[in-house]
């Protein structure tokens, strides 16, 4: 009895080493596609002015958030930002906004799903992330981000190039809160709906057959 006892307990074990192994491997992989995403970036004139651009680099993120708790979300998104450095044109500034408002999108979004682990809590973990870091964004923008990018432009022609869009903005602020607001919450929501397209038959392939 013993013995058995003793098999069972290290079968445990190598099933939990196994389970580490397989996430930090899947982890690494999200990571690496999140990477890519972030540099197929591109631009929605129609919408936005060309410099703030559109990409689903949070969608890996996101999965991972709901395939293995939000700590594996966030590591997606610093590991992909940290990649980005290599090739940086704002310092390191943009890198750390993007970390900042990716966590903020997927994080409570894996909190959700890890309390309860249906499409509901998916769903609505999603949307609250989505606001809070459409929200966000204004101040990180006004405050961290756009400083940046006034020592390229100066800020009249930054706000022109929004009023090309809409003549009634002003001001930054304005712009950034009828613009760049909505932009992030619709660029979340298309990695929402992706996410929830596909999760179910991903996560098996990322987390082993078997599990949720």
């Amino acid at each position: 009895m013993k013995e058995e006892a003793v098999v069972k307990q290290q079968a445990v074990k190598r099933n939990g080493v196994s389970q580490k192994v397989r996430a930090m491997t899947s982890i690494a992989m999200l990571s690496a596609v999140a990477f890519v995403l972030m540099l197929l970036d591109f631009s929605v004139p129609a919408f936005i002015p060309s410099f703030v651009k559109m990409d689903f680099s949070e969608l890996p993120a996101l999965i991972g958030s709901f395939a293995f708790g939000p700590v594996a979300g966030a590591l997606v998104c610093l590991v992909k930002n940290l990649l980005h450095l290599f090739m940086t044109t704002t310092g390191g500034v943009g890198e750390l906004c993007n970390f900042l408002l990716g966590v903020l999108f997927v994080v409570p979004a894996g909190i959700c799903y890890k309390i309860k682990k249906n499409r509901t809590s998916a769903i609505i973990g999603s949307l609250v992330g989505a606001v809070v870091m459409a929200v966000v964004s204004v101040p990180v923008n006004a405050y961290i981000t756009y400083p940046i990018y006034t020592k390229f432009l100066p800020i009249e022609q930054i706000i022109a190039m929004y009023q090309a869009i809409n003549p009634k903005v002003d001001a930054l602020m304005s712009c950034l809160i009828m613009f760049n607001m909505p932009f992030n919450f619709v660029k979340c929501l298309c990695s929402v709906i992706i996410t929830v397209l596909i999760y179910k038959k991903l996560s098996p392939i990322l987390k082993g057959k078997g599990q949720e």
